[in-house]
């Protein structure tokens, strides 16, 4: 069992490392994305989003192969619903963690957590994306226009409730103050960019020690320092595809993509790690939209 779930971290590894490095002259990651409806993967059969790890693996095919579209299923999956893979199409791996006598999770990457204390294993499964199969029409997904999509946006980061400080040159977070601060947007080539490097931000502060409590300590170039880096961008690709805005690639991230690939390939389960704090960190995100909903009748009564 444990060489199993070994083979598993090096599988989807090896994918992302190769992601990474096809993109690294554009310093695209396999996190990076253009805002589609599409792009946060979904289960053929559930009809739910992927989550943690298997988002990056998905990601990362999906940009390999070309595939236009975020929906993926195996192929069982697609012959209950009619529809036939393709000959000779390769299936992508995705991978389930289950807890011994409990339920499975679907790629959130708890299964990297503590394993001394849970007896979890992985299960891999080969899935296929829509593109490669035939007699399926999927159904048109609805998108807010760019405007609405912005103003979610605003709204999103404002109901985190962690305060942003806008003006100078520089866009980072202040432990010390707990604030996020910004350049005016006017800085900024266009609103996604904006939105990408405000959610990047914001992602370092959901890892103060009264929100996630995140290893913040060390400075750049470290691996602590490089772990969450990695984790913030990751995590900002999962937001960003649920607002259904482009998270595109940032010129200072030429500056980690070495650090980043070295982590890696050091340690396979590292990218786990990083998923997996980023679902936590994602889900943490979305938790506070319905605090924030919650606490309105109250603020207008």
């Amino acid at each position: 069992m444990a060489s199993e779930r070994a083979d598993v971290y090096t599988r989807i590894t090896n994918e992302i490392v190769a992601a990474i490095e096809a993109g690294a002259g554009r310093w695209k990651m396999p996190w990076h994305h253009d805002g589609s409806a599409t792009s946060r993967p979904i289960n053929l059969a559930s009809k739910r989003p992927y989550r943690g790890i298997n988002v990056l693996a998905l990601w990362a095919v999906a940009e390999r192969c070309g595939f236009a579209k975020g929906l993926w299923g195996t192929y069982r999956q697609w012959q209950a619903e009619g529809a036939q893979v393709r000959k000779g199409e390769h299936g992508s791996t995705v991978v389930l963690w289950k807890q011994y006598g409990g339920a499975e999770t679907d790629g959130d990457g708890s299964g990297d957590a503590d394993e001394s204390h849970r007896r979890i294993f992985a299960r891999a499964f080969n899935v296929f994306n829509v593109e490669q199969v035939d007699s399926y029409e999927p159904e048109p997904v609805a998108q807010l226009d760019e405007a609405d999509r912005f103003a979610k946006a605003d709204a999103f980061v404002a109901n985190l409730g962690i305060d942003c400080v806008f003006g100078g040159d520089e866009a980072y977070y202040n432990i010390a103050t707990d604030t996020v601060h910004m350049p005016p947007f006017a800085q900024f080539k266009d609103a996604a960019s904006f939105a990408g490097v405000l959610v990047h931000e914001a992602g370092h502060a959901s890892g103060a020690r009264h929100r996630l409590n995140r290893d913040l300590s060390d400075s750049f170039g470290s691996a602590t320092y490089a772990a969450e880096e990695i984790c913030v961008e990751i995590l900002s690709g999962f937001i960003l595809a649920d607002l259904g805005i482009a998270h595109h690639p940032r010129p200072d991230h030429a500056a980690y993509v070495a650090t980043w690939l070295k982590k890696l390939k050091d340690d396979p389960r590292a990218i786990f790690t990083a998923a997996s704090k980023a679902q936590v960190a994602a889900d943490w995100m979305h938790a506070q939209q319905d605090v924030a909903a919650v606490a309105l009748p109250a603020l207008a009564a």
